[in-house]
């Protein structure tokens, strides 16, 4: 049985919507000749535009997909309760951040491979946060390099680092230093590759394998398959070397990198290193984000990877209260946002800001730069809207007392 919340949040399928409209009261569903009017209405442009192996491995997650599935009940559970009789005359959803004020607590989240989805895609990216003024963090495996993104983007630009074995970690760490990133961001939650069954029953690895099914597919998909000739392969940018100077080569590069003995102690080697802020990406319990800031983080970011990584994982959600109470530094955060409203919960259960990763890629996927760009635009009114309906104008007045789980006040379970 396909359940309500399954085609609302976008996990299942265009079949799934048709055949729930009726049962749920003349729902309109999204038609590609209407104008999007949510970040559900980009993915399904995103998912019509692109193959369905490029879709699914944009959309998939590991495992039986039960956190991607998670990731977006969560947030079900939890509700507002309105304050009433205010003057919500004068709103104002920007945020100020290590000390640098953006129009909104977003951050667009280090993504890889986005060539796959739009050309110059990480490019694209950076530029839609620069004209919204938010941080872009561009990802290890990203299809521009660290510089190309560097020369070709302004605004504030952090740089996403696995757990590389040392001798990548500072190559790309000198690179991101010199081309003037002001963050780095260290993912903790990819030691190995999550269990990804979609791209394995779909055979998705770089380069794409040009089969009868990709051929149909892309035949069927004539703005991407148009797109893909003419600028070609996407490339792990920063990973192209003479040596490695094909895709495939590129990316098993970057495998054979990933160092499973990665540690705390190389937390603190690399914070000994890095002379900017340092965040923690894919923590998922309060004593470990206590730890990283012991160590020298200056942030950290709750991730369950977007699900992508492990198939029954927590959602970040669910500690982000209890991680607020055991430290002060900046908490970002990500895994499933998809509306203002989620944003909104999350600010006020304690997060600084949170990083869009599918959400943008939608927009990507379907429009480019200008994608992105009306999907940040439509994230701002939808933050905008939803503080002016529970009574609080601006970022500073939301707390938990804001939010209720289940329709009970925070902590009011027995």
């Amino acid at each position: 049985m396909i359940s309500r919340r399954n085609v609302l949040f976008g996990i299942g399928g265009a079949a799934a919507g048709g055949a729930l409209a009726s049962s749920l009261g003349g729902t309109t569903f999204f038609n590609y000749g209407d104008a999007p009017v949510n970040v559900l209405d980009y993915r399904e442009l995103a998912r019509t535009r692109l193959p369905k192996i490029v879709f699914d491995y944009l959309e998939g997650g590991a495992g039986g997909e039960w956190s991607l599935l998670h990731n977006r009940e969560i947030f079900e559970r939890l509700v507002f309760r309105p304050k009433r009789l205010l003057d919500i005359s004068k709103r104002d959803i920007s945020t100020v951040l290590f000390g640098k004020k953006y129009d909104a607590p977003i951050i667009i989240a280090p993504t890889g491979l986005n060539g796959a989805f739009w050309p110059n895609g990480d490019i694209a990216l950076a530029r839609a946060a620069e004209k919204t003024n938010i941080p872009f963090a561009l990802s290890t495996a990203s299809t521009a390099s660290i510089e190309d993104v560097a020369q070709n983007a302004g605004g504030d630009k952090w740089f996403q680092l696995y757990v590389l074995n040392k001798t990548l970690s500072q190559q790309l760490v000198e690179r991101a230093k010199a081309a003037g990133y002001s963050k780095l961001i260290l993912t903790v939650d990819l030691g190995v590759d999550g269990l990804r069954e979609r791209d394995n029953r779909n055979g998705f690895k770089l380069p794409l394998n040009y089969s009868s099914s990709l051929l149909v597919d892309g035949l069927t998909h004539p703005s991407w398959a148009l797109d893909f000739a003419k600028h070609g392969m996407p490339k792990v940018a920063n990973f192209t070397r003479r040596d490695a100077s094909d895709t495939a080569s590129q990316a098993g590069q970057m495998r054979r990198g990933l160092d499973t003995t990665f540690s705390w102690k190389d937390l603190k080697w690399l914070r000994s290193i890095w002379p900017h802020q340092l965040l923690v990406k894919g923590v998922l319990r309060p004593d470990d984000a206590v730890r990283c800031v012991a160590e020298g983080a200056d942030g950290v970011i709750l991730s369950n990877h977007g699900g992508r990584q492990l198939g029954d994982a927590i959602s970040p959600l669910q500690v982000l209260a209890e991680t607020r109470s055991k430290i002060t530094q900046p908490i970002l955060i990500d895994s499933g946002f998809r509306r203002g409203a989620d944003i909104v919960k999350a600010l006020a259960l304690g997060a600084n800001a949170v990083q869009l990763g599918r959400a943008t890629l939608y927009g990507l996927a379907a429009r480019g730069e200008i994608g992105v760009t009306e999907v940040l635009n439509m994230m701002f009114a939808e933050i905008d809207n939803t503080m002016a309906q529970i009574g609080c104008p601006s970022i500073a007045d939301l707390s938990t007392d804001c939010i209720a789980e289940d329709g009970l006040p925070l902590g009011a379970r027995s």
